[in-house]
């Protein structure tokens, strides 16, 4: 628990879950507690977790995340994120797909046509757009007003 200029933050360890609690006021333990929810982009997502809290708090199981990325799409921001530490170390499309894809499996010559060279300049496009903010919309997901 920290203290802030905002109020009070917490992060409760409850069923091997975190839930992040925020209150105005020091908290005070066996104190009632209630959830204020602001009508706005978040609250679908704000419900879903208090609903959540409230049902480890009272023995149940939590339930799924609202948002969950298929495997797929982990794997996929994974090698992205990858290719951003490459590109950050200096490193050419060439050698972003070795460090990726093994060297064995790049081709010395016929580079400028081969897939694993498109498949590496995606990911570098997908790299751009988390650094320019796409990483929110992971963090989001499915809001309509960003």
């Amino acid at each position: 628990m920290r203290r802030a200029a905002d109020g009070w933050h917490a992060v409760l360890r409850i069923s091997s879950a975190d839930h992040r609690v925020w209150s105005k006021d020091p908290p005070v333990l066996g104190a009632p507690y209630a959830a204020e929810l602001p009508f706005d982009g978040d609250f679908e997502a704000r419900a879903y977790a208090a609903r959540r809290l409230w049902r480890v708090m009272n023995g149940r199981a939590s339930g799924p995340a609202l948002h969950q990325l298929s495997k797929q799409r982990r794997e996929r921001l994974s090698v992205a994120i990858r290719a951003l530490d490459a590109h950050s170390a200096g490193g050419s499309y060439r050698t972003i797909a070795e460090a990726l894809f093994g060297k064995k499996r790049i081709p010395d010559r016929a580079w400028k046509t081969h897939d694993l060279r498109n498949r590496t300049i995606r990911l570098e496009q997908g790299r751009l757009a988390l650094v320019r903010g796409g990483y929110r919309k992971l963090l989001r997901p499915g809001r309509k007003d960003q």
